[in-house]
Formats: structure tokens, C-alpha cells, sequence
């Protein structure tokens, strides 16, 4: 195992780290300017979600529906414009951002750790990307579409506003990235020993409550239907993380 090769000062690595962060901001705001020029499409996308037409709503059937968006407030649509051109540009990015922060770390890696290490990124990354992915294919557009429609009255009309609309796909888009990396972190606890597949099946139970009081914080809705909707997908990323641990171990 030959020994990390990194002889730069204290300062010379803050002075590279430094650096680097300015070209991942460069590049951050160039992708978000991109985004924010293509207005139309941008938004396209976003609000694809809260009609029918959606692809996903055609593939299960049901009844017609549509949500009339409103604004309130004078700079709401262009400050909503700015967070989400930069939120795509954040996503865009970040391939070229996990290259340079790990280019910065590997200095500093044994060899073998350099090997897990690359495993470890790019399987956060993809893991990442796939809680957003199945956020904006099921889980917001299941929660729109029960959640925007319901009525207790026809007398009582539903006036959605656009900053709740993107709040929501926002929040929830980074909770269920952060979310599925559940099976990345249970696979490095069971590397390090921390973690057995037997205790995860003992305490089944004591983590399927923890997966409900958690969803119950996390939710920006904070209503039952949607707690159980974000609940839902971490409990199968429990079950498969004990299978990932199980195969660690054997």
C-alpha cells in the first residue's frame, strides 16, 4: 500500500481548494444562466406535473385535471425564476463538481482508497440522481395530483400559489436524493464493521417507526398522505440496504 504523495503546505492547499471552489462557482452560474436563458423550457418541465398531459399520468389512466398556478407577491416569479435556473444549474454541475473535489482529495488517498473511493462517489452520485429522478416521476406528481385536487367542497376552490408549487418539488426533490443514499451509507458502515445485517433485521420494527417519524419532519406538506408517500420509498431503501450489508458481509 504505497503512501499518500502530497507535500503542498497547509496554505497551498488552501490556496488550491480556494481555486477550485471559484471554477465550481464558474461553472455553477454558467449552467444556471443557460437555464435561465431557456425560460420556456425550463418551466416546461417544472410544471409538467400539474396536468394531465403529464406522461406518467397517461401511463395509469384517470380522470382529467389541470392546477391554476397564482402568484402574489410582485418579484415572486422572477426571484422563483433565479432559484430554479440555479437548481438546474446545481444539477447540470455537479458531475464536473464531485470531479474536482475528488481530484483535490486523491492527493491525499492511499492507492487502494482511491479504488473505493471512486465507488463510493460516483455510487452517491448515481443514487442521488435516482431519488431526484422517481421524486419528479412519482412521488410529487402523486402528491400534485391527490393533494392539488382534493376538495371537501365544491363550494371550496383550490388557489394554489407557484411559490408553494416549486417549494414543494424543491424540497422534496433534495430529500429524496439525500434519502437514497441510505444503501451507499449502510454500505460503508458495514465495511467499517458498524453495521450487521442481523441487527437490521432484529430491529425491522423500531426502524420502521424512526421511518415515519422521519418522514413526518421531513414532509413539507405535513399532511398523513404525503408522509406515507416519502415514507414508502425509504423503507425499500431500508429493505435493500439490508440486503447490500448481507452481501457485504458474506
Amino acid at each position: 500500500m504505497s503512501e499518500p504523495a502530497d507535500n503542498k503546505s497547509f496554505w497551498e492547499h488552501l490556496e488550491e481548494l480556494r481555486g477550485r471552489l471559484i471554477r465550481i462557482l464558474v461553472v455553477t452560474l454558467a449552467f444556471s444562466m443557460v437555464a435561465f436563458c431557456f425560460k420556456d423550457w425550463l418551466f416546461r418541465i417544472v410544471l409538467a406535473p400539474k396536468d394531465s398531459s403529464f406522461f406518467m399520468y397517461k401511463l395509469f389512466g384517470g380522470r382529467d385535471f389541470s392546477l391554476n398556478l397564482m402568484n402574489t407577491g410582485l418579484t415572486e416569479q422572477f426571484m422563483i425564476h433565479l432559484k430554479t435556473a440555479f437548481a438546474f444549474g446545481l444539477l447540470m454541475a455537479s458531475p464536473y463538481i464531485i470531479k474536482v473535489l475528488f481530484d483535490f482529495l486523491r492527493p491525499a488517498l492511499y492507492e487502494n482508497e482511491r479504488k473505493h473511493s471512486v465507488s463510493i462517489a460516483l455510487s452517491a452520485y448515481l443514487m442521488f440522481i435516482l431519488g431526484v429522478t422517481v421524486n419528479y416521476l412519482f412521488v410529487f406528481p402523486l402528491t400534485v395530483r391527490i393533494l392539488g385536487t382534493y376538495q371537501v367542497s365544491d363550494a371550496v376552490r383550490n388557489m394554489l400559489t407557484l411559490q408553494s408549487y416549486m417549494d414543494t418539488l424543491l424540497l422534496m426533490s433534495l430529500v429524496l436524493g439525500i434519502v437514497f443514499e441510505i444503501p451507499v451509507l449502510s454500505w460503508l458502515l458495514a465495511r467499517f464493521g458498524l453495521l450487521k445485517a442481523e441487527w437490521m433485521t432484529r430491529y425491522r420494527r423500531h426502524a420502521i417507526v424512526a421511518i415515519l417519524v422521519s418522514a413526518a419532519v421531513i414532509t413539507p406538506t405535513g399532511d398523513a398522505f404525503t408522509l406515507l408517500i416519502v415514507a414508502l420509498p425509504i423503507w425499500l431503501l431500508y429493505e435493500l440496504s439490508v440486503l447490500v450489508v448481507r452481501r457485504v458481509e458474506r
